[in-house]
């Protein structure tokens, strides 16, 4: 499922195809800006957004063998909540 059928499916529960989209944009826009703050956001039956701290490391370039180094960066992390793992796992 991509954005576009996912703002379809919760246009099928609001009615409106317009406040759907407002809807979704809404709660992507609300967990990324809380993830760009460091913010945790939990979500009960669905899921942990975090931010993760990856450090910096050592790599080789496939083409030429030559080693690289990685810089440290903060990465976006997800943890599935209990619920949607049993729901997945039927």
């Amino acid at each position: 499922m991509n954005k576009t059928e996912l703002v379809g499916e919760v246009a099928k529960v609001l009615g409106a195809k317009k406040k759907a989209q407002a809807a979704v944009d809404c709660v992507f826009s609300t967990i990324t800006a809380a993830l760009e703050n460091k913010d945790t956001v939990s979500i009960a039956g669905f899921g942990t957004f975090k931010v993760m701290k990856r450090e910096a490391r050592k790599a080789r370039n496939p083409q030429t063998g030559e080693e690289i180094t990685v810089r440290a960066k903060n990465v976006p992390k997800f943890s599935p909540g209990k619920a949607l793992k049993d729901a997945v796992d039927r």
